[in-house]
């Protein structure tokens, strides 16, 4: 994931900053407790196709 684009992105539910997790190949955003997957290297920043994140992913992220 390109640090300039992750930069610019933010969770379109919450506003706030999303973090590349690496292992998962997603965007997380702990506010809205969304993850957002990237395919071939495009992040889909659409809630409808977005999971829903654990309290225990949270804590372990």
């Amino acid at each position: 994931m390109d640090s300039k684009l992750l930069e610019l992105l933010v969770c379109p539910v919450s506003k706030t900053s999303l973090v590349y997790m690496r292992e998962h190949n997603e965007l997380w955003c702990a506010v809205s407790k969304l993850a957002y997957s990237i395919n071939d290297g495009i992040p889909s920043l659409l809630p409808d196709e977005a999971r829903e994140l654990s309290d225990a992913e949270l804590e372990r992220g």
